[in-house]
């Protein structure tokens, strides 16, 4: 029995017969050519196949999945069409006088080369569409016929990587779970498995030879473990803990369409919290209440250039629409500590956690948080939209942004662009906001508790420090009171408060919030039900 750890792309628990796939990339040769005119319409043609391809694949994911799931699909049409990418494609063929394959393999190759290197997962993930958009092309130009994506039993897939489209090609029912040798949690193909609701492990690093395909495997989605060649009593284990988390999961069922209400009516809201408009389709199928937390630095993310407005718009108002009137909170771009990208330009710093970060680049280059307001603006037309400011630390923070936002706002109305000011609210996620929550409580609309930021910078703990495991405490006793004095603040003011970081989802503390008088919690949306149940378990005596 060989246990192997990986990092969690989606929770579940698998248990079946390994299948082994092997890289099945074509490798171009370099062959010179003499016609280039010819060689540029071959180019061309392949081009229009690829893209056709893709389409075929949109369609079928949005069938299957949804609209929100088959957007990579759009995207990767988009990229086929960058004219930097094909003139680059076309130079290599005219001034080399190379092969088409070959100058899609150099170009494609370099491109990846470059956005990989930067040491950054999520550009890392931008070079993987990069390759696979080139390795279409590459196949298309050497005539390959579409891979058969066809396998035995319901199998455990095991693979360096997949593409989205790969994974959309697989018999769903077939897949018990996926593991990957590289990719990361943040791909397309990861968030496609976490929309198939498919237990998925990335950067588990096994030989691809040594595995054969028949073998036993169990995949751990919530330890983050693969366990090959279990024995007889570890595989038993693992199955009664499968039945345990479908009775678990059946009777969570019966919680949707439920209030977020005690048993002596005290009603809460339990929203999710999402990274992009493709998670809206998983907060709708656990019933949350709203979106407490858009994430919405992932827009910026894995990328060589900034979102432009009408991209930020269009995902702000898919956002909005989607959840058909109910709260959607989207936080202004939190860009800097663990989240970096090049086109900011950032200074290396030493304390990157304590440095130049979130609403402090947003006042200090207002150029950019504009952009971002006025899809914001413009979008809060389309639904109940809210906009939460993090890392905020003092009052005058406040009126700087308001002054950005009137002048947005002054902006969109002399252009005759539709907008709304929407309900503006703050993170509370630093000692310094705690202790003047009072003040702050009458400039903003609700606030929003950050309790990873908050735990960090309270306790003086790196949370993403794996050595001081044993000296994090995110129950500390001081958070909790920070927590109570920011809701006594909040209320005073007569505006609501919620909680937006891991702490929301730790259903031991749930009575405890109840008892504070905290009125929403926004958590994962895999998380929404469980919390609802823990909410409507607390009795009368939640005060004692």
């Amino acid at each position: 029995m060989q246990k192997i750890a990986g990092k969690i792309i989606q929770e579940g628990l698998a248990i079946g017969p390994v299948f082994v796939r092997k890289d099945n990339a074509l490798k171009a040769e370099k062959k010179r050519i003499k016609d280039v005119d010819a060689e540029l319409k071959r180019l061309e043609l392949a081009k229009d196949q690829a893209k056709a391809q893709l389409q075929n694949l949109y369609e079928k994911a949005a069938k299957e999945m949804g609209e929100s799931a088959a957007s990579v699909f759009e995207m990767h049409q988009m990229l086929l069409e960058d004219e930097g990418y094909l003139d680059s494609v076309r130079d290599r063929i005219r001034t080399d006088l190379l092969d088409a394959g070959y100058a899609v393999s150099a170009v494609g190759n370099r491109i990846a080369q470059m956005l990989a290197g930067k040491g950054d997962e999520y550009l890392a993930d931008r070079a993987a569409d990069i390759r696979e958009i080139s390795q279409r092309l590459i196949q298309n130009l050497a005539g390959r016929e579409a891979e058969d994506f066809a396998f035995g039993p319901p199998s455990v897939i095991v693979a360096d990587d997949f593409t989205p489209g790969e994974l959309v090609q697989m018999d769903r029912e077939k897949i018990l779970a996926i593991v990957t040798i590289h990719g990361s949690v943040y791909s397309h193909t990861a968030i496609l498995a976490r929309m198939m609701n498919i237990p998925a492990l990335t950067g588990v690093l096994v030989n691809l030879d040594e595995l054969r395909t028949g073998m036993t495997a169990v995949v751990d989605g919530f330890q983050g473990q693969v366990v090959l060649e279990p024995s007889e009593e570890f595989c038993q284990r693992i199955k009664k803990k499968m039945q345990q988390e479908r009775e678990e999961f059946e009777l969570l069922q019966a919680f949707k369409g439920k209030a977020d209400i005690t048993l002596d009516g005290r009603k809460l809201l339990v929203c999710a919290n999402i990274r992009s408009v493709e998670d809206v389709k998983s907060a709708l199928e656990n019933d949350a209440g709203g979106i407490g937390l858009f994430r919405s630095e992932f827009l910026y993310l894995g990328r060589t250039d900034f979102p432009t407005e009408e991209e930020q718009f269009q995902a702000y108002r898919q956002a909005a629409q989607a959840m058909e009137g109910k709260p959607v909170v989207i936080r202004t771009l939190d860009i800097g500590a663990d989240k970096q990208a090049d086109f900011f330009h950032l200074e290396k710093e030493n304390n990157p956690a304590l440095g130049y970060r979130a609403i402090r680049i947003c006042l200090r280059q207002p150029e950019i948080f504009q952009v971002q307001l006025r899809a914001l603006l413009r979008a809060s037309v389309f639904g109940s939209l809210s906009i939460l400011y993090p890392m905020i630390t003092s009052v005058k923070e406040i009126f700087q942004i308001r002054e950005i936002v009137e002048k947005t706002a002054r902006e969109l109305k002399q252009a005759q662009v539709p907008y709304q000011i929407p309900k503006q609210g703050i993170m509370i996620e630093t000692p310094a906001a705690v202790m003047i929550s009072d003040e702050l409580a009458s400039l903003v609309d609700f606030f929003s508790i950050g309790t990873n930021d908050l735990t960090q910078y309270t306790l003086a703990m790196d949370r993403q420090n794996e050595k001081l495991a044993d000296f994090y405490d995110p129950r500390h006793k001081a958070i909790l009171r920070m927590i109570q004095m920011t809701v006594d603040n909040a209320h005073r003011a007569g505006i609501r408060v919620g909680i937006c970081g891991e702490l929301g989802a730790d259903t031991e503390l749930t009575e405890e919030f109840v008892r504070m008088g905290v009125d929403e919690l926004s958590v994962p949306p895999s998380m929404i039900l469980r919390v609802r149940k823990r909410i409507r378990e607390i009795g009368e005596n939640v005060d004692n």
